[in-house]
């Protein structure tokens, strides 16, 4: 007995020291096939730490567990900016047997813990989480796993779900979820458990639900092979709100089948108020509540382009009543019916009805009803009937640091229906009353007070002729300072309107009472308008018919805001109005460190304000002793300062600008004496006679700027340069740093003129690469001294020791191709030598030129005296011109130099006095420089797909951008999330992809 005891207890210590070996041993297998798995399934990037990947037999027995920290999967083009997963931890569960015994491992279990999930669907449908090989791809394998999953746990999940096909957008936090069964058979049973934290729900723009809780429990019947899915007994929450929900959502084919049946489960009135913002917060279970509450319906048909499903949801609260628990007042009597409902698969044949709604803020009680028959003639019948006082308000909510106070009366019926054609719209008979109201903010001394409103809407016989709304009466002081108004509009059809605006609003007071984070104003508007007219007559055209005048003036206005930190102020500015026109007539500012007077027009305004897809249009005169566009072009951060990015300009802008500058800085350029115009028309910024002076001359600049593409700007420019300084352009201006080099070891100045086009870059910078441009370029005087190219010249010739070269009176034609300068041939004097030169400098720095000399045979010594000797004849003397081509390759600061096909002095120097005795002089040149244009071609072919590389690469880099700016709904989003959960300690970079 003790023998087997002792045998059988040794086979239990090699069972479990096999245990514990099995995933040390097994463990480069598994990873491999992991490895393997990933590169045949999954076209993307997937990072993990090769060494943070641990198994275990044990996690869950008889399978054997892989677990990986830091996780994740990073999108290809077009999301390579976008991390589809992360996971804080990855586990994935494999069949013991299958790994040990078998080709095909089988996977039966995830688990994700902490993480976040990004999904993107872009507007044509390409989503980040396709990310597997099409099947039809030959040359990839197709994945060996078998499926046989029966547990998915998922805790503590961001979720993402930014669909913009379908306008679509959900944020969910701390997902937490939990599902087991069979996911291999046909049909079978999901127990499943969730728990969320809704950031927002939004459709076409909507916010339908934000800061919820969510939790579900139910278990969903599964039919694949019919994508059937069956709700059964369960139960779920948002906040308090208990609800359940049975039925099925099917989607065999197109169509999407519903039949869903829902229900309040055990709630109350304080159930329902859990649904309220503002109310469900950390005290709301102080909360005194009591109160019943009922809600129940159905949604059930076809979901199609043509179709909707009939539904009927109803909601009743019966005595309801809340009270905070530190205030003296409840909302009592609250009393609400209502119900949606749809019998018919047509959306328009839609009912709503509220029979009943009241409730008594303390002792004051609103109530109210109203139907609506459909969504077509929109037959209604409403009322809305209440008194509040207002300073009542704040022993009923929680309200702090305002004091209110007056008495707001409402009395409102409508009956009838809307139908534009047939001229018809509800009887209406409302009244809206304010009267002494007050408010007070803790942050501000002095309240406003005396504000009174007194309007009514009116319409006795449902014409849209008799329909007037009649604002009689608005107005308020705050300390001593008063502002009064009035506005009555009459004829639905026509919208004639009779208004007046009368006094000063102090905005720093306003502010002080309303703050808003991150702004801060000052100043006085002080404004004296009267304004009669008609829609009408704006919609024809007729303007003389509308009678706009008066002024407004702004005195000692500051403005600063996290989006414009460097501040605007207005010293003093008036406008004047007229029915044509808003005249400006003075305009005294300061924008950021600029000062600016302005004075102009705008016209159509009425128009370009009331209406879609109108232009307004204008004119205005700028001055500024010294304006900084720097300050304006980029974007202050805490750690640096970002790139200028491209500027985009409205279309329905019609704008012309005459701008006279003592100073404009931009960029590192100081511009002196600007002046001229500028046009503004549909999207394009059009420059006339700019003219300023700079580097030491003048520059004049005609030509457009043109973002209507914000993937690929584009600029036309001519420029007329006259006695710029070389060595000032060469540091102020990048395509002379690229094109002409050359000009960093010259010293002198030049005139041009020159016309050039191309592409600019999201940081408004040319691409050097798409430029083409035309002109010539002429300089009266300069010396070229301590070039590395004259030093290969001097080198390789021995034609001169110096290290300068003086030119005078130089004509260079010039052209621009594709990012490359084209220099025409051109005749300049080197040393004392006549020379031509031309050839061609790339937008990569690389140059290509033949430089043509003429030099006496006696210049080269006593080599080219030897060979004289040898030859017979008069044909050739010391002073017998010697052809030298020299060529130019490399970059400009690495220069590569070298006779133009290989020759040596004395090779070329014996070819050359031959072909003197035979007349071949010309036939040589010829071949030199056909050899040259030759190689010269295949470079520029080469320089043509590295061009079309590099735009292709902006363009993309741009498209990025522009797609970035259309996500900031995701920007937002985590925000809210950030806000909304629990800080967790720092994670590592998981940038690196292993």
């Amino acid at each position: 007995m003790k023998k087997t005891l002792l045998i059988i207890f040794g086979i239990f210590i090699f069972l479990l020291v096999s245990l514990f070996a099995l995933p040390f041993i097994f463990k480069d297998k598994i990873i491999a096939r992991i490895d393997q798995e990933i590169a045949s399934s999954v076209n993307a990037q997937v990072y993990y730490d090769i060494n943070n990947v641990n198994l275990s037999v044990f996690k869950r027995f008889p399978h054997i567990s892989a677990t990986v920290g830091d996780f994740g999967i990073v999108g290809n083009e077009p999301f390579q900016s976008d991390t589809l997963v992360h996971m804080d931890k990855l586990q994935v569960d494999f069949n013991l047997k299958s790994i040990l015994f078998e080709d095909i491992p089988t996977l039966t279990g995830i688990h994700l813990d902490g993480g976040s999930l990004f999904v993107k669907v872009l507007e044509d449908g390409t989503a980040n989480y396709d990310i597997t090989y099409p099947s039809e791809a030959d040359t990839v394998p197709e994945s060996n796993f078998q499926i046989a999953v029966d547990l998915i746990q998922v805790n503590d999940l961001n979720l993402i779900y930014d669909d913009m096909s379908l306008g679509y957008f959900m944020v969910l936090g701390n997902v937490n979820l939990e599902g087991s069964g069979d996911f291999t058979a046909d049909v079978y049973d999901l127990p499943l458990k969730m728990d969320a934290l809704i950031g927002d729900i939004s459709y076409d723009g909507i916010s339908y639900l934000s800061g919820k809780q969510f939790k579900g429990e139910t278990t969903m019947n599964i039919d694949m092979a019919n994508m059937k899915f069956a709700f059964g007994e369960g139960e779920f929450a948002l906040n308090d709100f208990l609800f359940d929900l049975t039925g099925f959502i099917a989607m065999p084919a197109e169509d999407i089948e519903i039949d869903l049946a829902f229900g309040g489960k055990d709630n109350t009135f304080k159930s329902i108020l859990s649904l309220v913002p503002g109310i469900y917060t950390e005290s709301f279970s102080d909360l005194k509540t009591s109160g019943n509450m009922d809600f129940e319906g159905f949604v059930k048909g076809i979901y199609n382009e043509t179709s909707m499903p009939s539904f009927d949801v109803s909601l009743n609260v019966t005595d309801g009543m809340f009270q905070y628990p530190d205030l003296p007042r409840p909302v009592s009597n609250v009393n609400i019916e209502f119900q949606a409902k749809n019998e018919t698969n047509n959306l328009d044949n839609t009912i709503i009805n509220i029979p009943t709604f009241n409730l008594d803020f303390g002792s004051n009680p609103i109530s109210g009803r109203f139907f609506l028959a459909n969504l077509t003639s929109y037959e209604m019948d409403g009322a809305l009937i209440g008194k509040l006082n207002l300073e009542e308000l704040t022993s009923i909510f929680p309200i702090e640091g305002l004091t209110l106070k007056g008495l707001l009366d409402v009395n409102a019926k409508a009956k009838g229906k809307y139908d534009s054609v047939a001229q018809v719209i509800p009887n209406i008979d409302a009244k809206l009353l304010l009267s002494n109201g007050y408010i007070k903010s803790a942050d501000y001394p002095a309240p406003i007070d005396k504000l009174n409103v007194s309007a009514s809407v009116q319409n006795n016989t449902g014409k849209m002729n008799d329909f007037i709304v009649d604002l009689n009466q608005f107005g308020f002081v705050l300390e001593e300072e008063s502002i009064n108004g009035r506005l009555k509009i009459n004829d639905f059809t026509r919208l004639n309107w009779d208004g007046a605006v009368n006094g000063t609003v102090d905005l720093g007071k306003i502010l002080a009472i309303f703050p808003m984070e991150g702004m801060d104003m000052t100043g006085k508007i002080q404004a004296d308008i009267q304004t009669k007219g008609s829609y009408k007559d704006v919609e024809d055209g007729q303007y003389g018919k509308l009678d706009t005048r008066g002024n407004v003036g702004i005195n000692q206005f500051s403005f600063t805001s996290a989006d414009i930190p460097q501040g605007i102020k207005i010293n003093q500015a008036k406008a004047d109005f007229s029915p044509d026109r808003i005249s400006l007539s003075q305009f005294d500012s300061q924008v950021g460190q600029s000062p600016i007077q302005a004075t102009g027009f705008l016209s159509n305004y009425l128009n370009y304000f009331l209406k879609e897809d109108e232009t307004l249009k204008g004119q205005l005169s700028l001055t500024s002793s010294k304006f900084n566009v720097n300050e304006w072009m980029t974007a202050s951060t805490p750690a640096d300062t970002a790139a200028l990015t491209v500027i985009e300009l409205p279309k329905n802008i019609d704008f012309s600008m005459s701008v006279a500058a003592e100073e404009v800085l931009y960029d590192n350029l100081s511009l002196k004496e600007v002046k001229g115009n500028m046009l503004l028309r549909n999207g394009v910024l059009s420059f006339s006679d700019a003219s300023m002076r700079t580097l030491g001359g003048q520059m004049t600049l005609n030509g457009t700027y043109d973002p209507s593409n914000l993937a690929e700007p584009k600029f036309d420019f001519s420029l007329n340069l006259a006695n710029l300084s070389i060595p000032q352009a060469f540091q102020s201006f990048n395509t002379v740093k690229a094109f002409a080099p050359i000009a960093q070891h010259l010293a002198g100045n030049f005139n041009s003129t020159l016309a050039f086009s191309g592409k600019l870059g999201q940081d408004m910078m040319p691409i050097l690469s798409s430029l083409d441009g035309k002109g010539l370029l002429k300089v009266a005087e300069a010396a070229f001294k301590d070039s590395p190219i004259i030093q290969g010249v001097t080198s390789l010739t021995k034609l001169n020791d110096t290290n300068t070269l003086q030119l005078k009176n130089i004509s260079i034609p010039i052209e621009i191709n594709n990012g490359v300068l084209d220099v025409k041939p051109f005749d300049v004097k080197l040393w004392d030598y006549q020379a031509n030169i031309q050839g061609s400098t790339g937008f990569d720095g690389t140059i290509n030129y033949l430089v043509n000399m003429q030099v006496p045979a006696g210049k080269f010594g006593a080599q080219a005296n030897t060979l004289l000797a040898a030859i017979s004849g008069n044909e050739v003397n010391e002073s017998t011109i010697i052809p030298v081509a020299i060529s130019l390759g490399g970059t400009y600061n690495a220069p590569k130099v070298g006779l133009a096909g290989g020759n040596s002095i004395e090779t070329l120097l014996a070819n050359s006095l031959k072909s003197r005795v035979n007349n071949e002089k010309e036939i040589i040149q010829q071949e030199v420089t056909q050899q040259f244009k030759a190689a010269e071609d295949s470079l520029k072919k080469e320089l043509k797909l590295k061009a079309d590389m590099v735009q292709d690469s902006v363009k993309k880099e741009a498209d990025k951008k522009i797609e970035e700016t259309k996500t900031k709904a995701v920007d937002e989003a985590k925000k809210v999330l950030k806000g909304l959960l629990k800080p967790k300690p720092a994670k590592p970079d998981t940038t690196k992809v292993n």
